[in-house]
């Protein structure tokens, strides 16, 4: 076993540390840029060699959705296609547009009340690189403070070095185990469906060429009390067919903890940054997994997959950020959502639930029914 502190002694002819950031030009203490409604702005453009250590940023705009209509993208050694794009917030860890703090060993979001972002993931580069991101708010981000610490390699980089990607994808799928509609969790509706696929799963990483996966972020908003978790994590690695050689038993357990939780926990490599406050399980949960201990290689491809509940029965709100390295080129990213699709969903609260059960009443003939009577017999799922 190694650890980061063994290089910390190693000597590294040809390396210069350097900072890119906001400061003051003039030596005033105006350390901040602004970027326009609709404006692009690059934060970094790096030339030759090197590798991205360290981004900070915090930023102040008056649209409460800024970290989702904010678009940050990464391009390495002048490709035109980006090995980054996600919404600023949920790249950094944050999901539905909100702040607050959570920690791991890659990302975290710092005091005060999140508003300090930082990446510590590695990001080679081996002839130049371009970070920027574009304000489609149609409010000016009136304060973008960021630094951007990299080393600069005069004597090249290793042949060997992938290059870091990232990418979103949002989808809200709703029942598609062939049941109809029925959004059967935990049999609730009657005996549950099988599954012997990935197709309808929640897709976080497709890639195409050599490379590692290393770990993702994950923001579920849950429209029912009930465990959203029982869906399983699929990984079909160069193209081999279902199940694969890497499949797991259920949310949680891809997430490394157990039995539908709901508790904030921190440990560098995984846990639950933020959980909902409602009834069971509806609302917002956000879980994170890191393999930096064990990335799952492909040399060819990687399809990786997760179901919504259990054979993909229940409608959800899923987005995810998946973090790799590979080799270039790329297997370009489908086209990103505009920020009319990128808005999460309106919050389900007790008036919401109230109508649910004002509905099942009058199905079940009214009267002083308290909730728990069971179906009559012709109105049974069988």
């Amino acid at each position: 076993m190694s650890s980061p502190l063994d290089r910390l002694a190693l000597l590294r002819p040809g390396v210069q540390t350097k900072r890119i950031s906001s400061f003051d030009r003039s030596g005033g203490n105006g350390d901040n840029v602004q970027i326009g409604a609709g404006e692009t702005k690059a934060l970094a453009e790096i030339p030759g060699a090197g590798i991205v250590k360290h981004i900070w940023i915090t930023l102040g705009c008056p649209d409460p959705m800024i970290r989702r209509n904010a678009v940050l993208r990464m391009f390495w050694d002048g490709e035109t296609n980006p090995s980054v794009e996600a919404p600023l917030g949920d790249f950094f860890g944050q999901g539905w547009g909100e702040k607050y703090n959570w920690a791991s060993l890659p990302l975290a979001a710092a005091p005060v009340g999140g508003n300090a972002l930082n990446c510590f993931f590695p990001m080679p580069f081996g002839a130049g690189a371009r970070i920027e991101v574009e304000n489609q708010s149609d409010q000016e981000i009136g304060a973008f403070y960021y630094y951007v610490d990299y080393e600069q390699h005069s004597n090249g980089l290793p042949a060997d070095l992938g290059r870091f990607h990232a990418w979103w994808n949002r989808q809200r799928p709703g029942p598609q185990s062939g049941q109809g509609d029925r959004e059967n969790e935990w049999g609730t509706l009657g005996a549950e469906p099988k599954n012997p696929s990935d197709e309808n799963n929640h897709v976080f990483v497709h890639a195409e060429g050599q490379g590692h996966y290393v770990g993702v972020n994950y923001f579920v908003d849950c429209p029912t009390p009930l465990w959203y978790g029982e869906g399983d994590d699929m990984f079909l690695v160069d193209g081999e067919p279902w199940p694969g050689s890497l499949h797991g038993t259920g949310t949680e357990d891809y997430f490394c903890s157990s039995w539908c939780p709901k508790e904030l926990y921190a440990h560098p490599y995984f846990g639950y940054a933020r959980v909902n406050n409602e009834t069971g399980w509806l609302g917002r949960t956000h879980c994170y997994r890191f393999h930096l201990e064990d990335p799952v290689h492909f040399a060819h491809s990687l399809r990786a997959s997760i179901e919504h509940g259990h054979a993909n029965t229940l409608t959800l709100d899923l987005a995810t950020v998946a973090y790799w390295y590979q080799a270039e080129p790329h297997r370009p990213f489908p086209a990103f959502l505009p920020k009319e699709q990128r808005q999460p969903l309106p919050p389900i609260g007790p008036r919401e639930i109230h109508q649910w059960r004002d509905a099942w009443r009058r199905e079940m003939g009214g009267g002083p029914l308290w909730g728990n009577e069971g179906l009559p017999e012709d109105k049974r799922i069988t």
